[in-house]
């Protein structure tokens, strides 16, 4: 197996870097969701989950204007708006520039509050039962609200299962393999599976054909030379995979796709259940920097 891409995403839910080498701490690729965009009226990190809210943020990208260093501050990012202007995150004015873009009063900040939260919108999709994307007690116990559509929204803390300090939803670390990305391109041939819909960590090619992450969890692995990785659970897949950003369209069928052929039972205690799910999720169990192009074993 090798790596076939690398990616981080300074700002949470914005569009991130394709990256040639990456530096991985415990928490995962440096720099990864370091930023996040705070809604001031609700206090929760804002996420294109809830796409009425918060789509346009899929609008924007974000790249660091130095490289991070471990054990420093994160350095200021340089925020491509949607009309083509940029901004750095040190601007006097960026959280008015945001703010008047997304409708809502925002703050960008890069330490997460105590206790912050994140929502995810549970979808209704036309052939596809709500269950079958998650778990119903799960979706029943964290729903707070609902869409005026009368769509479940969630409410999850902010890296449940990740080391305190960025802004992840759930692990430090995303990695999901070509294999399945061509699996699912067989399954749906009039759908668009591109890797930038799943905003993986880490793209790996030349493994065996299907959903082969689906057996990773409790295994470690090598990342090059140095860096190794402990797979945790298979990644639970939503609406976010369905929107639109850059030029892919948005495309439900993406979503209805894995929930019709990759339903796994996850047995991790706080998400106990059968979920939609394509990659999986890891922690760093030993850091360094990796290349693409480089082995994975």
């Amino acid at each position: 197996m090798t790596i076939a891409a690398l990616y981080r995403y300074p700002v949470k839910s914005m569009l991130g870097e394709s990256l040639a080498r990456a530096t991985f701490d415990e928490r995962g690729v440096l720099g990864d969701r370091a930023y996040a965009v705070l809604d001031v009226e609700t206090g929760i990190v804002a996420s294109a989950k809830v796409p009425k809210r918060w789509a346009r943020l899929l609008e924007f990208s974000a790249a660091f204007a130095g490289e991070p260093v471990a054990g420093e501050a994160a350095p200021p990012v340089v925020i491509t708006f949607p009309d083509g202007s940029t901004r750095r995150s040190d601007d006097a004015d960026i959280d008015q520039a945001l703010s008047d873009v997304l409708g809502r009063e925002v703050k960008l900040i890069t330490t997460p509050p105590d206790g912050v939260a994140f929502e995810e919108l549970w979808v209704d999709i036309d052939g596809l039962e709500r269950a079958e994307l998650g778990p119903e007690h799960i979706i029943e116990a964290t729903t707070k609200r609902q869409e005026d559509t009368g769509e479940a929204i969630s409410h999850f803390d902010v890296a449940a299962f990740a080391p305190p300090g960025r802004f992840y939803d759930l692990a430090a670390l995303h990695v999901v393999t070509e294999s399945t990305l061509a699996r699912l391109r067989e399954l749906a041939p009039e759908s668009e599976f591109d890797v930038r819909r799943y905003r993986p960590n880490v793209v790996l090619a030349d493994t065996p054909p299907g959903f082969v992450e689906n057996d990773w969890p409790g295994q470690e692995m090598t990342l090059g030379d140095d860096v190794r990785v402990a797979y945790t659970f298979q990644t639970m897949r939503c609406v976010m995979t369905t929107m639109a950003q850059g030029d892919l369209p948005e495309d439900r069928n993406t979503l209805r796709t894995v929930a019709k052929n990759n339903r796994i039972q996850i047995d991790k205690p706080e998400v106990a259940g059968k979920w939609a799910c394509a990659g999986v999720y890891a922690d760093v169990a030993a850091g360094g920097e990796v290349a693409v192009g480089d082995a994975h074993a």
